[in-house]
């Protein structure tokens, strides 16, 4: 992959909704076209559900941003992406193609924090919480009690005791940045979980779901709990050893308060 520099291993579980794109990508990174042109290809032969919406953006190179311009108000007003040939756009616009709703709402919540404030050395709490969302977010489907030990930072009672109800669970990476980090898979990568309903129907479904659910959060609280993904079973290998849950450097303990 001349672009990326890199095979992705398309069997690893957190990739699970994209495989479908895989052979596309791999051969048309192969063949050396910019992330931006198999972006625009993937989402012209979709059948996810995203040609149903008002609109799609367009995958442009980064060179389309103007200096002074934010990028984020410059998807709102041009519905197009500025896309870098790197895994951290790659991922992104995956993103945008499995979660475009969420994607949408995420830019027009920006851009309404933008309209409200300009653009400030620093974020605030609203743009903070969606740069988080977009760039590191699960959503995280489970029964009460994992959701429970994970609030509390029960790492043992979450990851051995109750292991038989991750059967019940189910995580879906959103993040960009998170599924970049995961091509070099190390034991202290950390998703911030948001709690989405019981498993039930396709993605689009869970896409629907979450955009309606930001619009409805109150950004200006904390809205997430930490999880080290590659301690959910089934995930990583070296998990089935359980002490690999003893590290209190990954697995912490809560705060007190």
């Amino acid at each position: 992959m001349s672009v990326l520099g890199q095979a992705l291993d398309w069997q690893q579980p957190w990739l699970a909704p994209w495989r479908a794109e895989a052979a596309t990508v791999d051969a048309m990174l192969a063949a050396g076209a910019t992330v931006a042109e198999l972006l625009n290809a993937l989402h012209r032969q979709s059948a996810s559900g995203a040609v149903s919406l008002p609109w799609m953006p367009d995958f442009v190179p980064q060179a389309a941003l103007p200096a002074d311009q934010a990028y984020e108000q410059f998807i709102f007003d041009t519905r197009q992406v500025p896309t870098r040939d790197n895994l951290h756009d790659l991922f992104n616009g995956l993103c945008w193609l499995r979660f475009p709703e969420t994607k949408r709402c995420l830019n027009a919540l920006q851009a309404a924090q933008i309209a409200r404030s300009g653009v400030q050395p620093l974020r605030g709490a609203v743009r903070d919480a969606l740069t988080v969302f977009d760039e590191n977010a699960a959503l995280f489907s489970a029964p009460q009690p994992l959701w429970e030990a994970l609030q509390a930072r029960q790492w043992d009672r979450l990851f051995v005791e109750l292991r038989p109800l991750w059967r019940q669970a189910r995580l879906v990476l959103f993040g960009h940045a998170l599924l970049e980090k995961l091509t070099n898979p190390r034991k202290s990568i950390t998703a911030h979980v948001y709690r989405a309903p019981a498993p039930a129907g396709e993605m689009h479904a869970l896409d629907q779901w979450a955009a309606g659910a930001l619009r409805q959060a109150d950004l200006t609280v904390k809205i997430f709990l930490p999880l080290p993904v590659l301690g959910v079973p089934g995930w990583w290998a070296q998990n089935e050893v359980l002490s690999f849950y003893d590290d209190q450097l990954v697995f912490r303990p809560a705060p007190t308060a």
